[in-house]
């Protein structure tokens, strides 16, 4: 089956109205050859547009399709890129897949690098698998934005960092981009020894030049498991050298603030559970432009699970329940709860539980990587209540699967309590606990 079959036309669509069938492959839209996703979003954003079709009588049909601007074709094709997904070309030394224990579902080891679902769906990128006529393709499209993994901006560190000698390249890419006025939100994976200290200025230095095409960095720290025997020798940061690091960035940070209006880098929620620091307020993250790499992720957890309060004055006894969550969430969620507890007048009895990661290392402490038989490990036997909360980001996305293959209804079967997946948002939070 080609990647560019129909394979699904939406009702009353477009398409549909215009005469296009399932089963036909889509081969031009006007005079341009589609040649994956991208090409096909593009040239189908305009009215009135010609599609070259083959039927699966390999005959060559032209349809006429009436259409507003920008308006959505109502085509499905049998894949979703239109193409094959690119993998991953380099070998990171910090490459989380790598570090991962063998037996798991396989699509869990396959490593994307992908320029188009960059564009669409978000994923980070290093440019490393573009070749010439891809970049000039972004160029030429306005392909934007786009989220790209920098980790540093000096070539030979990049090269090493990703082992890969297309590593040196990005930054040149990277302006490219800029001149072009393709919006970059950034990444770089903190490393002790490695890109921190001057490394990580000159790397601020660098892609400061570029705002605003670059219009927001993480920096968050690498992530480790127990399963590295082989790999790179890497350290986790530790309490010291996470507030250091936490000292450059929001020094950098605060110049770029009083001089261009933004702080325009962040570091993630986890740098400062390691430094133990309190987390910074609201008006710190501006926007929460990089929420998806953990950057003030808790602080707006708070900010919304306030917000579903307003309004209400006192909240009736609700049943015992429990929370788990990872190691660095637990503390600030019990003082969050604690504190709506007493401004809502009302006594709660519940425990949270910080799960303590066995299956991936303790190094690995995020609410995300929890596994089903890590819950069913440390919390068989526990005063559990009538509910155990427990966040949507611990299971395979759409469905009810933890990492590890393990379903909810095995964990609840084996805990004898009903679990309620809540999703990284403090209204269904506040909902879940209280039943407001």
């Amino acid at each position: 089956m080609s990647n560019k079959q129909i394979v699904r036309v939406t009702p009353q669509s477009p398409a549909e109205k215009a005469g296009v069938q399932v089963g036909e492959v889509l081969l031009q839209v006007g005079e341009h050859v589609i040649l994956d996703v991208l090409d096909y979003k593009f040239y189908t954003y305009d009215a009135d547009i010609t599609l070259l079709l083959k039927t699966p009588e390999d005959e060559i049909r032209s349809v006429f399709v009436p259409k507003d601007v920008g308006e959505d074709l109502g085509l499905d094709f049998s894949t979703y890129l239109m193409d094959k997904p690119r993998h991953c070309s380099n070998k990171c030394l910090f490459c989380f897949v790598d570090q991962m224990p063998q037996g798991m579902r396989e699509t869990l080891y396959f490593k994307d690098d992908d320029a188009r679902l960059s564009f669409l769906m978000g994923n980070y990128m290093t440019l490393t698998n573009l070749s010439k006529r891809e970049i000039q393709r972004i160029i030429d499209l306005k392909i934007s934005p786009i989220n790209i993994s920098v980790h540093a901006t000096d070539s030979a560190l990049r090269a090493k960092l990703l082992s890969n000698k297309r590593g040196g390249e990005a930054f040149s890419i990277m302006r490219d981009f800029a001149k072009a006025g393709i919006t970059m939100a950034c990444q770089i994976v903190a490393m002790p020894g490695l890109n921190d200290g001057e490394a990580l200025q000159k790397s601020m230095e660098d892609l400061l030049q570029l705002y605003p095409q670059v219009s927001s960095v993480s920096i968050v720290p690498v992530g480790l498991t127990k399963y590295r025997e082989g790999l790179y020798p890497l350290k986790p940061f530790d309490e010291v050298s996470a507030n250091g690091l936490l000292e450059q960035v929001e020094t950098f940070a605060k110049n770029c603030k009083e001089t261009m209006g933004t702080s325009l880098f962040w570091c993630s929620d986890e740098f400062y559970i390691k430094a133990k620091r309190p987390l910074p307020e609201d008006e710190y993250y501006e926007e929460y432009k990089q929420l998806e790499n953990g950057v003030g992720m808790l602080r707006m957890l708070d900010v919304e699970f306030t917000g579903a309060s307003y309004g209400v004055e006192e909240i009736p006894p609700v049943e015992p329940f429990s929370i788990a969550t990872g190691v660095s969430a637990s503390s600030f969620l019990h003082e969050m709860i604690d504190r709506m507890a007493v401004k809502c007048h009302t006594e709660l009895d519940y425990h949270i539980y910080p799960i303590v990661n066995h299956f991936f290392g303790e190094m690995i402490n995020v609410t995300g990587l929890i596994t089903g038989q890590d819950l069913i490990a440390q919390l068989k036997g526990k005063p559990l209540g009538s509910r155990l909360l427990i966040s949507q980001s611990m299971l395979r996305h759409g469905e009810q699967v933890f990492l590890d293959d393990i379903t909810v209804e095995e964990v609840q079967e084996q805990l004898n309590v009903p679990i309620v997946p809540i999703g990284q948002d403090g209204f269904d939070l506040f909902e879940a606990v209280f039943g407001v």
